[in-house]
């Protein structure tokens, strides 16, 4: 079966909710299904609106050109006619599918986060718990960048940290893929995976920066050497944190129960 119809099982075609909109679905395990197919399928139709109007080859040769040209020179030293050339077209042609370098910057990572959240919806099907779920999220999202370090350069050193990214869809397109965190970690303590007395913000902060902070070092150092590797060891002290609730419960009990100790023994010094 091909990959397409694979993922047109998982994407219901009738689905056009917003992310943002709460689901009103009580059981946790249909609840994160309705919202990852949610999420595919906003990106995809996304992606399919833009190649009903434009000729998808040529499109996919100059976001592949595009790509080069950025990692290459980076986004604000690349030149429009550079990346026509390096797709072997005139630049009015370039402009009749992309009206300026900056859309051309946005598409590139949006199309591949696109792919990134398909790959994703294929490969968690198998996994019944949150903790898996989001540590093949994690995981994944490494091993993407690995796969495609063009299109990572370009993500984690040029889109990202830009300021002018605010209010387009590829923030749109980040936010997206930050809230998948945020829902996995939430839903993982509603299930009582793991303690929710933690703010979920500042966990995904944690979990997301530091595997970002693996990704971007290899980028520009190629270090460390086996970047799975790494990332596997980050991800396993980060997730550390995400402690089963009864195990957070008992070290409260058992502080508690060491202060009660010392005060106990300060007045009885007295």
């Amino acid at each position: 079966m091909s990959y397409n119809k694979e993922i047109n099982k998982i994407v219901s075609p009738t689905s056009n909710k917003l992310l943002r909109t709460k689901l009103a679905v009580s059981d946790p395990d249909e609840k994160w299904n309705e919202y990852l197919s949610t999420l595919v399928a906003t990106w995809n139709e996304n992606n399919r609106d833009r190649k009903q109007e434009r000729s998808k080859r040529r499109e996919q040769e100059i976001l592949r050109a595009s790509l080069r040209v950025f990692a290459r020179d980076g986004i604000s030293r690349a030149r429009i006619g550079d990346i026509a050339s390096e797709a072997g077209l005139p630049v009015s042609s370039l402009y009749d599918y992309f009206p300026s370098k900056e859309d051309l910057a946005y598409a590139v990572p949006q199309d591949h986060l696109g792919r990134f959240f398909s790959e994703y919806a294929l490969a968690v099907r198998d996994k019944t718990t949150f903790r898996e779920r989001l540590r093949l999220y994690l995981w994944l999202a490494a091993d993407f960048a690995r796969r495609h370090p063009e299109w990572a350069r370009t993500l984690y050193l040029e889109i990202w940290p830009s300021v002018l990214v605010i209010d387009t869809p590829v923030r749109r397109c980040l936010d997206d893929y930050v809230r998948v965190m945020v829902h996995l970690v939430h839903e993982g303590a509603r299930n009582g995976e793991w303690s929710g007395d933690r703010s979920v913000y500042e966990t995904v902060s944690i979990l997301n920066g530091s595997v970002n902070q693996v990704i971007i070092v290899w980028l520009l150092y190629r270090a460390p050497r086996d970047l799975m590797k790494a990332v596997a060891s980050v991800i396993d002290r980060t997730m550390s944190l995400l402690s089963p609730a009864r195990v957070r419960a008992s070290s409260k009990s058992l502080k508690k129960s060491r202060i009660s100790k010392i005060g106990t023994g300060q007045r009885a010094a007295r």
